[in-house]
């Protein structure tokens, strides 16, 4: 229950400009970041890139920002996903990798903004295609879930390997599986970052948790392409035992973790022959990110905290 509290504070507190703030006052907190967040350039993404491949990871990078207002800032977001994929095409790291966007950052909250949101992410699921890079839409809240799922259906009639985010807090996440199977899509499957009401999502850890094992099932057992992305080692091994049950490949599905939160277990899978992708986000609007980080998991505030207190 205290873990509860602490995530429902935390996730208020990553759009609470005043909380940003304070966190970025302490000193400490860029040395902190650097272990959720490899850098704010787009050399610092090719960088951690380069070393998760010679690893034996694929990565999906997030240029960090979201709730872009106005049409400049969009188009900026747009510009900085094109420079990333021509920084990975001239580094040798672009075949294989994944570019992961938030279409609030693309304008879907502008007037017209599903147009504008769409006509973004088209032009970079073009430059991605190109490269061999893919394109995957985050999910955000709930109130976006439909007009992100719609726009994942259409860039797929041109750009079939986009891929979309489902939340299995959400109670609606098993109607959202069945409505995608037949469509072969890629489909990332977490537990959710943000705080939703009780009416749309689960609000018990128990329920969230019971929500996406049966979610990876239907997923293994659908035409799509699961990504199952936890740090959960239990629902790992649920993953395996059920691509295995659903008589699925290697090379038909893969796990992902986001980039520092557990390494060792990123190695684990991978000498067990499982697909591994890290989620690296990189760029200066680090705040927002790094909050829910922090609440998805007290390991990481106790990481933070004795940082703080080593200051």
């Amino acid at each position: 229950m205290l873990d509860q509290a602490l995530s429902h504070t935390l996730n208020r507190a990553s759009r609470s400009a005043r909380a940003r703030r304070a966190v970025e006052s302490f000193p400490i907190t860029r040395k902190v970041v650097d272990r959720f967040v490899p850098g704010e350039t787009t050399a610092d993404a090719v960088a951690a890139t380069r070393r998760l491949v010679a690893g034996g990871r694929s990565v999906t990078i997030d240029v960090l920002g979201e709730d872009v207002l106005d049409l400049a800032g969009a188009r900026a977001m747009r510009d900085a996903y094109r420079d990333l994929l021509t920084a990975l095409a001239e580094s040798g790291c672009a075949a294989g990798a994944d570019v992961s966007l938030k279409l609030s950052a693309m304008g879907q909250a502008l007037p017209g903004g599903t147009t504008i949101a769409t006509d973004h992410a088209a032009e970079i699921a073009d430059a991605a295609a190109a490269l061999g890079c893919t394109l995957t839409l985050d999910m955000e809240d709930h109130t976006t879930v439909d007009s992100t799922l719609a726009i994942g259906a259409a860039l797929r009639v041109s750009y079939p390997s986009v891929g979309n985010v489902l939340q299995t807090n959400l109670r609606r996440t098993p109607a959202d599986i069945a409505d995608l199977d037949g469509t072969g899509a890629r489909i990332r499957l977490v537990k959710g970052a943000y705080r939703e009401p009780a009416s749309v999502a689960l609000q018990r850890k128990a329920e969230v948790d019971h929500a996406y094992e049966r979610a990876i099932d239907a997923l293994m057992a659908s035409d799509c392409y699961p990504m199952i992305a936890t740090h959960d080692p239990a629902m790992l091994e649920r993953a395996v035992a059920s691509a295995v049950g659903a008589g699925r490949d290697a090379d038909r599905w893969e796990a992902q973790m986001l980039y520092g939160v557990r390494p060792e277990l990123e190695q684990r899978m991978i000498d067990q022959d499982v697909r591994m992708r890290v989620y690296v986000p990189f760029g200066t609007d680090w705040y927002g990110y790094f909050m829910r980080r922090l609440a998805e998991r007290p390991a990481n505030v106790a990481f933070f905290l004795r940082a703080l207190a080593r200051r």
